[in-house]
């Protein structure tokens, strides 16, 4: 096989700077932070508010649900940029995908591509939507 290794090197050392800056703002952090303790200081709270209640009291479903959706929204952004970058160049310069059976696909089978894909969406939305997910009542 005896494959290059110097795509490795730029990774290798992505990973090296990304941990060196982790490292680095952890130890600055340490260095420079509050060293003062005490009551107060030391006490639990959330968005600057004293602890009320216990903290494994049940949420409602809702907050679930909506994060859910939006991961469920929000990933289908994922699948849209590269059809977004390929649909482009169909587009634009007449580029082709060759397909397996030895023809091309053009800018009208990446748009039919995304046409299904979108009624896909639309229909899981439309399902949400009917069974309440949406509601706040």
């Amino acid at each position: 096989m005896g494959g290059s290794v110097e795509p490795y090197v730029a990774i290798a050392a992505t990973m090296l700077l990304v941990l060196a800056a982790t490292v680095g703002m952890l130890v600055v952090a340490h260095v420079i932070g509050p060293k003062r303790h005490g009551a107060v200081k030391d006490s639990a709270y959330e968005s600057g508010m004293p602890i009320v209640t216990d903290t494994r009291r049940r949420f409602n479903v809702r907050f679930y649900m909506v994060a859910v959706l939006f991961l469920l929204f929000d990933v289908e952004i994922i699948f849209l940029w590269p059809w977004a970058q390929l649909f482009h160049g169909a587009a634009t310069m007449g580029a082709t995908i060759p397909l397996e059976g030895g023809g091309v696909a053009g800018k009208g089978f990446l748009a039919a591509g995304m046409g299904v894909f979108f009624v896909l969406l639309l229909f899981g939305l439309y399902y949400e939507w009917r069974k309440g997910a949406l509601q706040w009542d």
